[in-house]
């Protein structure tokens, strides 16, 4: 019913208010600061509440304080995370028009790769390319068409690309664009437009970049480090423009904890760990390099939450000179990441 001056009656959060209502005070401010008791409420019983003066629309949501009538949500092109999906679900929406994801086919190659699970045959390595850049694009934002290990036999890479006519957005293989007698992407890419090329970085020298029947390709180096060295390079920063999920990493500078050696015609990416000196703050950091410049050093990677940049020119760098690093995690103020020297962590040996 309808308040008249110099009346109030008990509310709860998110009813209706009732006309002629100023204000909603905190009961914790009444004087008696209770509510009146269901058999109260049930008689009818007139009570005398002592209230505060406030001023007027105390704790009153008004009716498109949120978002007014014939006002934009949710910009077309928006990225869908759970509070952007709270509001369509708060504008009554059951469901949205959305794009699909960016779908990524990927393939890794090689005779001697064979599938995690199984067991290890002599000469034989098992497929940790299509786990690590599985893992890293579904996390730019991106999904993946898993393919299965291809042999190095140009005819049946050539039939895993037959018929995908726009079925995926990019194509992208690991190993076989190197200079190798038995390349296979190479060989069956022979005759089309991909262009294989060296860039001057290590690891991640050996790349290929083109497109098969309208769809973009990027061929990345069979080595794990190098394939997602080459991702984290090249891939991301791209994908950013078309998932809506920020491909840049977080850039900082950090002083080396060590000597370094860097060859000075190549963009040499390493493997670091970095903290801050205690608990400074971001850009006051040091880093420690974990394992060498190897590109099968997949230990020494999973042991990092950096990437250590040391560009073209650098040569000898002493311990204590500010680098480059990109945070392949985020850091939440003086976290103390997982180390070897860290007792306090479960171990998988």
């Amino acid at each position: 019913p309808a308040l008249e001056p110099g009346h109030a009656a008990p509310i709860m959060t998110g009813a209706m208010i009732p006309e002629g209502a100023a204000a909603v005070v905190p009961i914790e401010r009444a004087v008696p600061s209770q509510f009146p008791t269901a058999a109260q409420y049930r008689d009818g019983t007139q009570l005398t509440v002592e209230l505060p003066a406030v001023e007027e629309g105390l704790f009153i949501r008004s009716a498109g304080s949120d978002v007014a009538a014939g006002s934009i949500a949710l910009e077309a092109g928006t990225l869908l995370g759970p509070a952007q999906l709270g509001l369509l679900a708060a504008c009554g929406l059951a469901t949205v028009p959305v794009r699909p994801r960016f779908l990524v086919l990927l393939l890794s190659t090689g005779d001697e790769v064979q599938e995690p699970g199984s067991t290890l045959a002599p000469g034989r390595i098992f497929d940790a390319n299509t786990t690590l850049l599985t893992t890293a694009l579904e996390e730019a934002g991106a999904e993946v068409q898993r393919h299965s290990v291809v042999a190095d036999n140009p005819e049946e890479l050539r039939a895993a690309l037959q018929g995908l006519d726009g079925a995926v957005n990019l194509i992208l293989s690991t190993g076989g664009i190197s200079q190798g007698a038995y390349e296979v992407v190479k060989q069956a890419l022979a005759d089309s437009s991909v262009e294989f090329l060296s860039v001057a970085m290590q690891p991640g020298g050996p790349q290929a970049i083109g497109t098969i029947n309208g769809v973009p390709f990027l061929g990345f180096p069979g080595n794990p480090v190098s394939a997602l060295v080459s991702f984290e390079m090249f891939l991301r920063p791209a994908l950013g423009t078309v998932t809506g999920i920020p491909g840049n990493r977080v850039c900082l500078p950090a002083r080396l904890t060590e000597d370094v050696q860097s060859p000075e015609n190549k963009h040499q990416v390493r493997r670091g760990l970095y903290t801050d000196r205690a608990g400074q703050g971001e850009g006051t950091g040091d880093v420690e390099l974990l394992g060498g410049p190897g590109s099968h050093l997949l230990h020494a990677l999973a042991g990092s939450n950096a990437l250590v940049h040391l560009p073209v020119g650098t040569g000898a760098v002493e311990a204590g000179t500010p680098v480059a690093v990109w945070l392949l995690s985020e850091l939440r103020g003086g976290i103390q990441p997982l180390h070897p020297s860290n007792p306090n962590r479960e171990a998988l040996t």
